[in-house]
């Protein structure tokens, strides 16, 4: 089969022939792929940011937000049967260690990374799990969903958390409207009653926000926490959901967080500076977000199917990769990025 591969740390992916995987276990599932999110993940993984964190040994197959069609299972797979569409929880999971048990199966001692840590899905074919499968609805189509399995489930994930502790009155800002950020935002629509302020440099981004439900929008050129302030009555946000975390968003993140407030992580790539005393001080939570558990997939893939979470995509053919990767480290995509193989 025709896959994408890293071949080295630094250098362009590769499109290559690869054996298309068998089931060899009980509980294996294949999965045709009809669509592979793009990533800015992807990118950060051929800079070599994951390589000591991994250890996965090169070549192998990027690419871990996948969604098609079940195409081989396995003597012991029940919960789905051949033809069925599907979306691919990102970690292939034991089911049996202490967090699986608790339902932290994020968490789960003995995971397994398609795409970070061993084959994923810039292919034709991906080997999963049954514990990785949700079957999605008939409306819904592999490659128009194919990036809620990662970008839209961490969306969802830190959303539905922050929602928890959210009231009516209250503001959330969240900093970010591309491809997590649009997704987290239809989200926190449909979970919460709070004011949502969206904050992005790009002008299109805070356009796209607006059309899908956020209350207030900020352009980040300078002004843009005073302006958010104004907005919360000078007091910031209960919550921040930052989904940049990089290039000082979380410098200005916190300076829009009210006392005892929630700043939401997802984004990553720079240090957070505070000083202890302040947080101390104003009580306030820094709280991470990696990536949703399968049942949160499933809720999300609930929402996908009544229409309350959209995702906006740009679709490429499998060897037009790099176009994609391309644009996507340019800023030219709104949304997501998806190959379909």
């Amino acid at each position: 089969m025709k896959a994408v591969q890293v071949v080295g740390y630094d250098q362009p992916l590769r499109l290559t022939e690869v054996p298309t995987p068998e089931v060899t276990g009980p509980y294996d599932v294949i999965v045709r792929i009809g669509g592979a999110g793009v990533c800015r993940t992807d990118l950060h993984i051929l800079e070599g940011q994951w390589a000591e964190k991994t250890g996965v040994a090169l070549p192998y197959t990027i690419g871990h937000e996948n969604a098609g069609w079940v195409h081989a299972i396995g003597s012991a797979v029940t919960n789905v049967t051949e033809g069925d569409k599907v979306i691919v929880h990102p970690l292939i999971t034991c089911g049996l260690c202490r967090a699986c048990r608790f339902g932290d199966d994020v968490h789960c001692e003995q995971s397994l990374f398609p795409g970070i840590d061993t084959a994923g899905g810039y292919a034709e074919y991906l080997k999963t799990s049954a514990r990785s499968v949700v079957r999605i609805d008939d409306s819904l189509e592999p490659a128009d969903v194919a990036a809620l399995a990662d970008a839209g489930l961490t969306a969802y994930h830190a959303a539905a958390k922050a929602a928890r502790t959210l009231r009516p009155g209250d503001r959330c800002v969240v900093i970010g409207a591309g491809g997590l950020g649009h997704i987290g935002i239809q989200v926190l629509k449909a979970l919460t009653p709070a004011e949502l302020v969206v904050v992005d440099r790009n002008p299109d981004a805070v356009k796209l926000a607006v059309s899908i439900g956020a209350d207030h929008s900020v352009v980040a050129d300078g002004d843009h926490v005073q302006q958010v302030l104004d907005l919360t009555g000078g007091h910031g946000a209960e919550a921040v959901i930052d989904f940049v975390g990089e290039g000082g968003a979380t410098r200005d993140g916190v300076r829009m967080l009210r006392r005892a407030g929630d700043y939401h992580v997802v984004g990553y790539g720079e240090n957070i500076d505070v000083p202890t005393i302040d947080i101390i001080s104003a009580e306030i939570n820094f709280i991470g977000n990696l990536v949703g558990s399968y049942n949160d997939l499933c809720e999300l893939m609930v929402l996908a199917a009544q229409g309350r979470v959209r995702l906006h995509t740009s679709k490429y053919p499998l060897d037009r990769f790099q176009d994609a990767l391309d644009d996507l480290d340019a800023g030219r995509i709104r949304g997501r990025a998806i190959l379909t193989p």
